[in-house]
């Protein structure tokens, strides 16, 4: 049998780790460990055979190739770890043993953009053992899926050796082809938060993940799963090395890159591969990566949408610090509540509410206090006014980036809040640097926000991160993880003259990277888009691109940032209102990157459908099928779209309301202006 499934390749043994076309053996061969075998390379295909995947060693450096419909995407790229006073995994091994299997199961989120996700891929757990030198073992697992392939490290403790200090990890993408690369800088002191360039893989430095890339018929995007106790993963291209891009781990401040066990696993690298960039954002793969939910009844966790005291301190017509025009006081944030019951809202953010902002508060991180409230907040009487109205506040934790002093309250926080009925808490980490010396991307914050997530959960209290490490997929595992920032949002609009703003296109690009790992609270819904002394500060965009980003960008915590007064009477509000923060399933219908992006999705608890378009700073027309529609169904399209003479910069108000009766036979011409939009909801009608 094993005979059957070996192949000559580069002088050693292949095994084939195309198991859907081995039929009876694959279901044999896959409970095999082939350790009795001479050196081979393996090679795992994806079920339905697109995506191939090539292990194998070179010289004795370990490393893998990809191929995507029979044409390669990455070379030769090595794998490997380096450690401080211990022996490397970098070269002198050969394969020892390979065992593969195949798993096709389907679980349900408790909440999320798709209720039942199929998990369908072969994996191949592959040991390198080394040839000369100490002895050494290495595991290197692969699971390949139909949208991409991800990779880990799992490291079996070896011999004299109790713990292991990692100074490099060598892991390459070695691009066969020099693809367009979107991407933002790292290691810069604005975290996430920069507008996205593009340019050729061989003129990178080094750059954050997700980062996308474009060729001809592919699109591929590089990122992580399941980040726990291990720092971030930047991609550094080497000098002289063309179109390779190498993992560079974000150290701590005395220069390692991660403290681990003697044994461990690394997160995932992923590699997410579609024909167009747009599909990427149908992919489910870093959710797959993670492990199930570890919180057990998590009923607790509710979905929804919320107004808040924030939007106004940005555009300073309130203020976080106390005085005049404070925000957070008790008879203003009654007024939220009274508002958000009224409109069927699940909650009121409140910044400003505790010790800690008056003076320079980005650097008065040891002042914050989160368990006292300022005297103009009595959170006693608007706890009992939201308890009688039904709706909760959503806490605000803003710690300056002084991690030492949040932890040092972080229990007695959470239990405030619990006792206060907050269902969830919004974090803020605010400044360059943790505690003025670590990276908010390395192993020191991923712990952290570990700590953060599970005493939240302690208290049955949900998580929106700002200025957080990024998310890979661990909102499966812990689903109290529900929503977070991490990149540029919608508050760069508040501070700017309009054309200095967030750029028409960015809320194109969102989608196709940043939108690839998980949910972000982007702060969309804005209606009054100019404001300030001489109305030259605004938001770049137009209404209906506002309504259209509340389908567009997925936040199962979705904020409707606008100031109450600014929804009253105007005729978007109704969508705002409508559209939920909880889905059945989200389909990536069109689009193309820094261009236009068009997004369905299907209400988890009714059978109506929401779509949302978006354009950069050029007017287009866009062609959608409703195939995506019950084909049984007649339903009323009630339409929000760009009025006459809309645009982003010149004219950003004009909203035009219109209803048509389709079904999923039709089409319909999205006419989007420039920095514009359309959203719309489809209800069923009646049966056909």
């Amino acid at each position: 049998m094993v005979a059957a499934l070996r192949s000559h390749f580069n002088g050693k043994t292949k095994i084939s780790g195309n198991f859907g076309s081995l039929s009876g053996i694959a279901a044999v061969f896959s409970a095999c460990l082939l350790s009795a075998l001479p050196a081979y390379a393996v090679e795992i295909a994806s079920p339905d055979g697109r995506i191939v995947v090539d292990v194998d060693t070179r010289n004795g450096i370990p490393g893998y190739s990809i191929t995507f419909n029979d044409k390669p995407v990455l070379n030769f790229s090595r794998l490997g770890l380096q450690f401080q006073k211990a022996p490397d995994f970098v070269e002198g091994f050969d394969i020892a043993s390979v065992e593969t299997k195949t798993t096709d199961l389907v679980w349900t989120q408790p909440w999320g953009e798709e209720k039942d996700i199929r998990d369908h891929h072969k994996e191949a757990r592959i040991v390198f053992q080394s040839q000369t030198g100490p002895a050494r073992q290495m595991t290197v697992t692969f699971r390949v899926f139909d949208d991409g392939v991800g990779f880990r490290y799992d490291i079996p403790a070896q011999a004299g050796v109790d713990a292991i200090k990692i100074t490099d990890e060598l892991t390459e993408f070695t691009f066969h082809d020099n693809l367009k690369a979107w991407w933002i800088p790292a290691y810069k002191d604005n975290r996430y938060e920069y507008q996205y360039a593009a340019s050729s893989i061989d003129s990178l430095d080094v750059i954050h993940t997700p980062a996308t890339f474009e060729g001809d018929k592919i699109a591929i995007s590089i990122h992580e799963a399941a980040l726990t106790d291990y720092a971030s993963m930047t991609l550094r291209r080497p000098m002289m090395h063309g179109q390779t891009l190498k993992a560079d781990l974000v150290p701590w401040a005395d220069g390692i890159k991660v403290y681990a066990n003697a044994s461990f696993k690394t997160p995932w690298r992923t590699i997410q591969i579609a024909d167009t960039a747009y599909e990427l954002a149908n992919s489910r793969m870093i959710l797959n990566l993670n492990e199930p939910n570890a919180l057990g009844d998590v009923s607790w966790v509710k979905p929804g949408k919320y107004v808040g005291i924030w939007w106004c301190a940005h555009i300073r017509t309130c203020t976080w610090e106390t005085g005049e025009k404070h925000g957070a006081t008790t008879e203003n944030t009654m007024r939220y509540m009274d508002f958000a019951a009224k409109y069927g809202f699940d909650g009121v953010l409140v910044e400003g509410w505790n010790i800690g902002w008056d003076g320079n508060w980005y650097e008065n991180g040891d002042l914050f206090r989160f368990t006292e409230p300022t005297p103009d907040f009595d959170i006693e009487k608007i706890a009992a006014h939201g308890r009688k109205v039904g709706v909760p506040l959503i806490g605000h934790h803003e710690t300056s980036a002084n991690i030492v002093n949040y932890e040092k309250q972080l229990d007695a926080a959470f239990a405030f809040s619990e006792k206060h009925g907050m269902r969830a808490v919004k974090t803020g980490y605010v400044g360059s640097r943790l505690n003025d010396t670590e990276w908010h991307h390395g192993q020191y914050m991923v712990q952290h926000f570990q700590n953060v997530v599970e005493t939240a959960a302690r208290h049955h209290i949900a998580i929106d991160a700002h200025e957080p490490i990024k998310d890979t997929g661990l909102r499966r595992t812990y689903p109290n993880m529900m929503t977070r920032e991490g990149a540029r949002g919608g508050e760069y609009d508040a501070w700017s003259h309009a054309a200095q703003g967030n750029h028409p296109d960015h809320a194109t690009i969102l989608p196709y990277t940043r939108m690839l790992s998980g949910p972000m609270d982007y702060t969309a819904g804005i209606v009054d888009l100019r404001f300030g002394e001489q109305e030259e500060n605004g938001v770049s965009s137009t209404v209906a691109k506002q309504l259209a980003l509340m389908v567009v960008i997925y936040s199962p915590l979705q904020m409707a940032a606008d100031l109450p007064e600014n929804y009253e009477g105007h005729p978007g509000f109704q969508f705002i209102r409508d559209v939920p923060a909880d889905w059945e399933e989200s389909i990536a219908l069109d689009g193309r990157i820094g261009a236009y992006f068009v997004m369905a999705r299907k209400d988890r608890n009714s059978p109506d459908w929401y779509l949302g378009a978006v354009s950069d700073e050029q007017a287009r027309t866009i062609t959608v099928p409703l195939d995506f529609l019950d084909n049984a169904t007649t339903y009323r399209a009630e339409i929000y779209a760009d009025g006459e003479g809309a645009h982003w910069l010149d004219n950003p108000q004009p909203l035009a309301v219109k209803t048509k009766t389709v079904t999923a036979e039709d089409s319909l011409n999205l006419e989007l202006a420039q920095g514009g939009g359309q959203a719309i909801r489809f209800t069923p009608l009646a049966a056909r």
